[in-house]
């Protein structure tokens, strides 16, 4: 099974970007399943490198580094990421700049798409 989350929330504040990561990483780990992760919107900071939380919560970039370590990829809106002042030194190390037209082909691609 082909499955596309596209997460559009901050990283933290809201559960709606751990909650997505949780489920995509629960997906990535079972045999033939192929996770693709879009962040979109605010949740482009999800990707930020180097993410430093207090002890005992949620860590996002290590999330997005679990998906990876199972074959995901992970994609971050390049128009999202300078919106924010991200660059491409700025990101984690399992994600890429990408593209509104990388998110539509994604989309066709997979078997499922949800959207937290």
């Amino acid at each position: 099974m082909k499955t596309l989350f596209i997460l559009n929330d901050a990283p933290y504040g809201s559960e709606r970007t751990y909650n997505g990561l949780r489920l995509a990483g629960a997906i990535s780990k079972q045999e033939g399943n192929t996770v693709r992760v879009f962040l979109i919107g605010d949740a482009a900071a999800s990707a930020h490198r180097n993410q430093k939380v207090p002890q005992g919560f949620y860590n996002v970039e290590v999330m997005l580094g679990n998906v990876a370590r199972h074959g995901g990829e992970i994609g971050i809106c390049g128009t999202c990421m300078d919106a924010r002042g991200l660059s491409d030194g700025d990101i984690a190390d399992a994600t890429h700049r990408s593209t509104l037209a990388e998110l539509a082909e994604w989309t066709m691609w997979a078997d499922k798409v949800l959207v937290f």
